[in-house]
């Protein structure tokens, strides 16, 4: 089944709240579309291992962390965009041990602005430093093709959703944590998709965000596991631990 703008369309509408959590802040013309040119390369051996600073911006930095097990065969990875007001580091916080214990790399960059670009206006510079990114871990880290997924919680997880969707011949996964809407992007490829929410989310309501994004993919077709939890807006440390075995593919 075809994915179109049309049926984005309808899913971000039908996902809007009736506040202020859960909306798409207007009809918002992308001045980008929001692809990324990164891709991995043949024959690089990770040898490294542990958090490492990528150096791209002083202040905002761009964190790679490479699983201490991860041995040299292609890694899986994750990109893990954080919430609005929060940091690449506030991730690792929230994901414990549970990316060593899977074997996952995890790429954490950190938005330009106090979220991400598109959130509420449109793609640009937090793409650019993305990519940037992701060129820098390419050349230090043998990531498996088949195994590369973006991911994110509350802002992180909206905009995870529509860079996982545009960049789909990119990233085969997308785990969104706490998701709030749909971004209207034209999408290139089907990739699968991990979505949670805590059934007493104060911020980000699960009727009017998470239940309803997920109901909408599955009804267009996509390959949707969706995960319920008794909890508010976070990362329950085994709703992180399965979707990082989920991401690794165990």
């Amino acid at each position: 089944m075809t994915f179109t703008r049309r049926d984005f369309l309808a899913i971000t509408v039908g996902s809007a709240a009736l506040g202020t959590a859960c909306h798409r802040l207007g009809d918002l013309e992308i001045a980008s579309d929001g692809r990324l040119t990164a891709r991995p390369r043949n024959g690089v051996k990770t040898t490294g291992s542990g958090q490492i600073k990528l150096g791209l911006d002083v202040e905002r930095d761009a964190i790679l962390q490479i699983p201490r097990n991860g041995g040299q065969a292609p890694l899986p990875l994750l990109v893990l965009l954080h919430g609005a007001t929060q940091s690449a580091e506030d991730m690792f916080w929230y994901f414990g041990s549970a990316h060593e214990e899977a074997g996952v790399a995890v790429l954490a960059p950190n938005s330009r602005d106090t979220t991400w670009d598109a959130i509420g206006g449109s793609f640009g510079p937090d793409v650019a430093l993305l990519n940037r990114a992701l060129d820098r871990v390419f050349e230090k880290v043998g990531v498996d093709p088949a195994r590369l997924s973006i991911g994110g919680f509350s802002d992180g997880a909206t905009y995870a959703l529509a860079l996982g969707l545009t960049n789909a011949d990119l990233f085969s996964s997308v785990v969104a944590f706490s998701p709030g809407f749909l971004i209207n992007v034209y999408p290139h490829g089907r990739p699968r998709f991990f979505i949670s929410h805590g059934t007493r989310d104060h911020i980000l309501p699960i009727d009017r965000c998470g239940r309803r994004l997920a109901a909408g993919l599955i009804s267009n077709g996509y390959d949707v596991k969706f995960r319920e939890f008794d909890g508010d807006h976070e990362i329950p440390p085994e709703v992180a631990r399965e979707a990082l075995k989920w991401v690794a593919g165990t």
